[in-house]
């Protein structure tokens, strides 16, 4: 064979997407490319809380998965995954980039002694790295998306089957399953914010509903789903003998969103039937210190007398229990604190309050929510199990501890809660979570399917602005609507709220005020098929790819 043989066979699998494409279709520089990557990258990155831009992740994949798909295997095969990857990087950096831009809220860091150039080299390095942690998990799909295409047009080859590729089914089969395992994948560490899920909370309640059947990554699959068929029926359309099957594949995807969108509406519109023996009335204290100076004198006073004259407040609304933020009172609470006001003021008024606060471990400090009886007695505990790296927890800490300044007030590094935690009250089990935890659902699942009956999540987002807080808001709706429960969520800054199981937000507070409210809630024993399967999509997914592949190298 020779050596332009040689080439040819490597690189032009038979009749693969780019073999068809008419010689008169002009590909843009890369250059071009990787601007259209970004930009698709930054349309999704508009889609999540507060704006209402929630339609636009319905199509904002598709530029990737054609780029992916076609002009990377336009290329030499040494530059084939490199293109991919790079069309990748560009597009997760765009929406990862762009979705989490409120971390640039973290400067200045001066009231913590760092200078102001190191305060924004620290806020800079932040938003950085968790936009290229983001962006990996786009540059690993479309690496593995592609590799798989390509190898098993390679396979189709060498078994002499002229005249057949990869089919397109299984190209929107096989995308959709590797970004779901990758989201759950992303999950199981330590940082995860962005799953494509959230981008439709919390404005499509009705597609959200479908998390009540495997979870968010459902939502999710939905979305990767009708992108592909979109970019599918594209790439098609793009070839001008196959206007039919370009109809074809945009036709499936109507179907497919309506099929999404109308399981989605079956599971929404049904009646929530509240038991009147299950009612809490529950009350909520929105501090308003500022982390800034809540470890000083004037924050340690003005949390301790926010947060009593708050309980008070609500304990003369006549509440069954007080739930506070993540924090809110910045000291380690005792078996017996005698000298704590608000303490005092339990015992006094024997109304049950779940207080977010420090606590112990082992010697060492965990963030902690406390369930706390009328007799003032602490009857169960929660301790933050997804702690923020650098904020609460050095990474490798026996190896960074010393290169890197911690951004935690606290002197040592917290120790994470277990998963196997039940959160006990004087009205029976709870499902609880800590801030940051809200992003991570399976936290919530495993509560509820152990008997937790409503959502309690204390948070503390400050410094952050109002974006943030509106993505926090939209992470608790998820959880809340996945499990079927109702969710009261208590922050030191904004934005507290209620949320039924629907998704419905009952309340919600005012941005960096000082507020209480009180909200009658409902305890509840359902059980969707995601609390009590958890994500079973995922596998079936893998499961069906690996067979259909199979089963298409065998035909």
């Amino acid at each position: 064979m020779s050596p332009k043989n040689k080439t040819e066979s490597t690189i032009k699998p038979t009749r693969s997407i780019a073999s068809l494409l008419p010689p008169s279709t002009r590909i843009p520089a890369f250059s071009q490319l990787l601007l259209i990557a970004l930009g698709s990258g930054l349309l999704m990155g508009l889609t999540p809380a507060p704006t209402h831009a929630w339609i636009l992740a319905w199509i904002a994949l598709v530029p990737l998965w054609v780029l992916v798909t076609v002009h990377s295997a336009t290329a030499t095969r040494p530059r084939l995954f490199s293109r991919a990857s790079s069309y990748a990087l560009a597009w997760g950096i765009g929406y990862h980039g762009l979705a989490l831009s409120w971390i640039r809220d973290l400067h200045p860091l001066t009231w913590m002694g760092v200078p102001w150039v190191a305060s924004i080299c620290i806020t800079l390095f932040c938003w950085l790295f968790i936009t290229l942690w983001g962006a990996a998990l786009v540059v690993l799909w479309s690496w593995l998306f592609r590799s798989l295409t390509w190898g098993i047009e390679q396979q189709i080859r060498k078994r002499g089957s002229q005249g057949r590729s990869v089919p397109i089914w299984l190209r929107v089969w096989l995308g959709t399953a590797l970004w779901c395992l990758l989201e759950l994948v992303w999950s199981q560490g330590a940082l995860d914010w962005t799953s494509l899920s959230y981008t439709q909370s919390p404005y499509n309640l009705v597609i959200l509903h479908l998390g009540q059947i495997s979870g968010p990554l459902t939502v999710t699959a939905s979305i990767v789903v009708f992108n592909g068929l979109l970019a599918e029926a594209w790439l098609q359309f793009q070839l001008s003998n196959h206007l039919i099957k370009a109809r074809r594949l945009f036709f499936a995807g109507l179907v497919c969103l309506a099929l999404c969108h109308g399981l989605g509406w079956s599971l929404y519109s049904r009646p929530l039937q509240e038991d009147p023996a299950a009612a809490l009335k529950i009350g909520i204290v929105q501090g308003n210190i500022p982390t800034r100076i809540k470890l000083f004198e004037e924050g340690l006073r003005l949390s301790l007398e926010r947060y009593v004259q708050g309980y008070n407040q609500l304990v003369a609304e006549q509440v069954d229990a007080v739930l506070t933020p993540e924090g809110s009172l910045p000291w380690l609470w005792t078996t017996r604190p005698t000298e704590n006001l608000l303490y005092r003021s339990i015992l006094q008024n024997q109304v049950p309050a779940w207080v977010g606060t420090f606590g112990l471990s082992q010697g060492r400090i965990t963030q902690t929510l406390f369930s706390i009886d009328g007799n003032g007695a602490v009857v169960g505990r929660y301790n933050k199990v997804k702690l923020v790296p650098l904020g609460e927890y050095i990474p490798f800490e026996s190896v960074l501890g010393r290169l890197i300044d911690r951004l935690s007030p606290l002197g040592d590094s917290m120790v994470p809660g277990s998963f196997d935690q039940r959160f006990q009250s004087p009205f029976g089990l709870m499902t609880a979570g800590i801030c940051y935890e809200s992003a991570f659902p399976e936290l919530f699942r495993r509560q509820t399917a152990a008997g937790g009956q409503l959502i309690l999540t204390a948070s503390n987002n400050d410094p952050y602005g109002a974006a943030m807080m509106a993505q926090h808001h939209a992470q608790d709706l998820m959880r809340a609507i996945e499990t079927d429960r109702w969710a009261v969520r208590s922050t030191n800054t904004g934005f507290s709220g209620i949320v039924d199981p629907h998704g419905h937000t009952q309340w919600i507070s005012g941005f960096r005020t000082y507020e209480t409210h009180a909200h009658t809630v409902y305890r509840r024993q359902t059980q969707t098929l995601y609390v009590h399967w958890g994500n079973w999509l995922t596998p079936v997914l893998l499961v069906g790819a690996g067979l259909a592949i199979l089963g298409v190298l065998l035909a």
